[in-house]
This record gives C-alpha cells, sequence and structure tokens, in this order.
C-alpha cells in the first residue's frame, strides 16, 4: 500500500484571511523539498486585519497573484495593500460566468437551489470548472511559471476561498517543480479542514437562509475534494498526453525553464 506523502503543517493564524499555508516542505519525486517561505497560498487578503497585514509584510514577499475577477473583487474588496510588493491580477474565471448561478447561491430559495446543485449537479459543476481552467487558462499558468522562474518570489497565490482558482495554480506550479500527484492532493485536500474552509454567506433576505438542506446543497462548491483536482489532472492528460506536453506545448515552459524554476524553489539535493 503506497503511503501518502505527509505535507508540514507551517501555518500562522491570521484572524482575517483563511486558508494561509507556506507550501515549504512539500516533497518532489525525487527526494527533493520545496523550500520554506518561497511560495504561500491563501484566501483573499481583503479582510486582513492589520496584525494580519502585519505578519503578510514580514514575508518579504515579491509578488502577490490574486486569480480574482473583477466581480469577485467588487464583492468582497481588493487585497490589503502591503508595501513594497507587487501585487499581479491574473483572472481564472470570467466575472460573467456563472453570475447568475451565484446570485442563485446567495440568494435564491430552496427550490431554486435543488434545481441548481441537487442529485450530484453542484459537484458536477466543480469538476467542470477544473477542467476549464487547465484548458483553456494556458496563457495565464504560462505567465506566472514563468514570472516564478525568473523574479517572482516569494510569493503568494489566491483566489477568493484559497481552494480552486488557486488550487489549479499551486497543483500546475508543484507539477513544475516536479512534485508528484498525491503529495499535490494531500496540499490541495488540506483546504477542507475547517478553520480553512471559505465563510459561507448568503443575502440577509435569502430564504431558508442557511437551514441544514441549504448548508447540504452548497457544501460541494465550497469543499476541496479528491475527485476536482482528479478533473484538472485527467484534463492535462486528454488534452496533452503527459505533464511533460502540458508543460512544454500548453505553457510554452520547457526543461531549461522548469530547471531554473526547481533551482530557485527547491531545496538542494
Amino acid at each position: 500500500m503506497t503511503q501518502t506523502p505527509q505535507v508540514p503543517s507551517t501555518e500562522p493564524q491570521l484572524a482575517g484571511v483563511r486558508n494561509f499555508r507556506d507550501l515549504g516542505g512539500v516533497p518532489t519525486s525525487d527526494g527533493r523539498r520545496v523550500r520554506a517561505g518561497l511560495l504561500f497560498r491563501s484566501g483573499h487578503l481583503a479582510g486582513a486585519t492589520p496584525e494580519d497585514a502585519a505578519y503578510l509584510d514580514s514575508l518579504g514577499l515579491h509578488t502577490v497573484f490574486d486569480f480574482r475577477n473583477e466581480a469577485d473583487i467588487a464583492l468582497e474588496g481588493p487585497d490589503v495593500s502591503l508595501p513594497g510588493v507587487r501585487n499581479v491580477n491574473i483572472p481564472l474565471t470570467d466575472p460573467s460566468d456563472g453570475a447568475e448561478f451565484w446570485q442563485v447561491v446567495r440568494e435564491g430559495d430552496l427550490e431554486r437551489l435543488r434545481a441548481e446543485l441537487g442529485n450530484g449537479r453542484a459537484a458536477a459543476r466543480m469538476t467542470s470548472t477544473y477542467r476549464v481552467m487547465i484548458k483553456t487558462r494556458t496563457a495565464e499558468h504560462s505567465r506566472v511559471l514563468h514570472a516564478l522562474a525568473e523574479e517572482s518570489v516569494p510569493a503568494l497565490m489566491h483566489c477568493a476561498a484559497g481552494k480552486d482558482r488557486a488550487g489549479v495554480c499551486v497543483a500546475v506550479t508543484l507539477l513544475a517543480l516536479g512534485v508528484g500527484r498525491e503529495a499535490i492532493e494531500a496540499d490541495y485536500l488540506a483546504s477542507s479542514a475547517p478553520h480553512r474552509r471559505y465563510r459561507v454567506s448568503r443575502s440577509a433576505d435569502a430564504a431558508d437562509g442557511l437551514s441544514g438542506e441549504v448548508v447540504e446543497l452548497l457544501d460541494p462548491l465550497f469543499d476541496a475534494r479528491s475527485e476536482y483536482l482528479a478533473a484538472a489532472f485527467e484534463a492535462i492528460e486528454e488534452q496533452w498526453g503527459t505533464v511533460d506536453g502540458y508543460l512544454t506545448e500548453g505553457l510554452r515552459f520547457g526543461p531549461t525553464q522548469r530547471e531554473r524554476l526547481r533551482r530557485r524553489m527547491l531545496e538542494p539535493s
């Protein structure tokens, strides 16, 4: 039986930032590890307290990659300002994609939620989203990898919850670093811990509020599930055959660039 690689816990208690952690220590397939203090992931930074901001400032970040779209930023607010840090917004979803759907999530009554999310439809939507992010956002993922390989570390990647869009881009980055799928999955699934999960909110006027059935219907949207990440890996295999093909042909990130990234971000062998 294969033992799942253990991903170390390197996470402070931040009051207004969910799902924050350092990817340092994640093991590669050849026995090396991601260097601590170079790659972080989290939910959005709009709710950061002054103490949170001071901690984030202490990390010496070069770049914050924000994968939210305009609608997300309008709803949650812009990231907290960190002196000397470059903020790069690279939306991994279109603001018009599913706008009506998310309005139903926030405001819809129980019958509409059942129609949109019931009978496995919520989980199916999530797996589809992961596949689409892999197949249609190659330019965006390429941009991130090239930036990391050249100068943009230490870096923090985030979206709204730090689970889906950030989760996919972190997975792509770890693939480029030579991390195996089991270790990538172990880090990804850590986003489901109760203290890391996105705080689900509904409009104060929403019928049925957050009743038990509503919470159950919404749960697949805010959970990290192996099947979602598996859909991303399957999309790579369907479109490019192998991880090498995906990185080289899909992202224009060949062996030379990968070696530069690994020298920068991995502990010495």
